[in-house]
């Protein structure tokens, strides 16, 4: 087993950082929120005072932050103090230029990186089967293997530095796109008098059919584990679709490519958030659909 340190213990960090414990690691966390450092030691981590001082000794580093910017903050920090031959892992979802920024430091020191965003929810963090999208050199990909392993059911490797970013951004426009598409079905559906069932049991196994539908449906009853059945609690927050849906577009920007769906529904996620729904799951955009329609 691994001496592992974590930083980020928030809704997706801690239960990733609790499921390394449960593999028999050595987990030494941190995190800025006493709350988080809390909860992280309750699942049984060792909690450092500070970033450099949770990464000393350690084997493999795991960071789990909000934006590029506290990416390159906490590597700039720790990678200097971990040991020549150490790995570090990233697993938030940020941009393709910090995510490749954050590997050229790590190769400056020594040290192996991986870029991991991933997919799943908090869901998926809890029960340890989310999907990593790794990029970097095989060799870091290799050693990061067992350790995502714990953590996620699906491990692939994308290509080089930012890659897996690259993946993620681009998976989720395709989600963010699709989550509209379902939800303004749904309410033409109802102004039409078909029953949310009667849409499912049609599109769930004809053409229509997609993720956003068949797992995540945004309408109580056909799909009872998804968060229309809970009052739209997140599940992955409004506001985080947001954000990933601008990363696209910045993305598309720098690379000179044409996605004009993906910019409207990021036109569509920030009204939904603007209007004070951002700690709604994303699923709840058929609520902002409906009320386009003016009645």
């Amino acid at each position: 087993m691994a001496s592992i340190a974590f930083i980020g213990l928030g809704n997706m960090g801690g239960p990733m950082a609790a499921n390394l414990v449960k593999a028999g690691h050595k987990v030494v966390a941190f995190d800025l929120v006493a709350a988080s450092r809390d909860q992280a030691k309750a699942d049984g981590a060792a909690i450092a005072e500070s970033t450099v001082a949770a990464v000393k000794g350690a084997e493999v580093v795991v960071t789990m932050l909000p934006a590029g910017r506290h990416v390159l903050s906490v590597w700039n920090e720790v990678v200097p103090a971990m040991a020549k031959g150490a790995l570090i892992i990233d697993c938030s979802t940020i941009d393709v230029e910090s995510a490749k920024q954050s590997h050229a430091l790590a190769s400056k020191h020594g040290v192996g990186s991986v870029d991991a965003p991933v997919s799943g929810g908090t869901g998926g963090a809890k029960g340890a089967t989310l999907t990593f999208m790794c990029g970097g050199e095989e060799k870091a990909f290799a050693a990061a293997r067992p350790v995502l392993e714990n953590m996620g059911k699906k491990i692939v490797h994308c290509g080089g530095a930012g890659a897996g970013q690259a993946a993620k951004i681009c998976n989720n426009m395709i989600l963010g796109i699709s989550m509209i598409a379902v939800s303004e079905a749904f309410a033409l559906a109802e102004k039409l008098g078909l029953s949310h069932q009667a849409l499912f049991d049609v599109a769930s196994t004809s053409s229509g059919q997609c993720w956003s539908l068949t797992s995540y449906c945004p309408v109580p009853g056909p799909v009872p584990t998804s968060p229309a059945n809970n009052d739209y609690k997140p599940g992955f927050a409004a506001a985080l679709m947001v954000k990933d849906l601008t990363l696209a577009q910045d993305a598309a920007t720098a690379a000179g490519a044409a996605t004009p769906l993906g910019k409207h529904a990021q036109e569509i996620y920030k009204a939904f958030d603007a209007a004070g729904n951002g700690g709604v799951d994303f699923s709840g955009i058929i609520r902002h659909v409906r009320g386009l329609s003016g009645k």
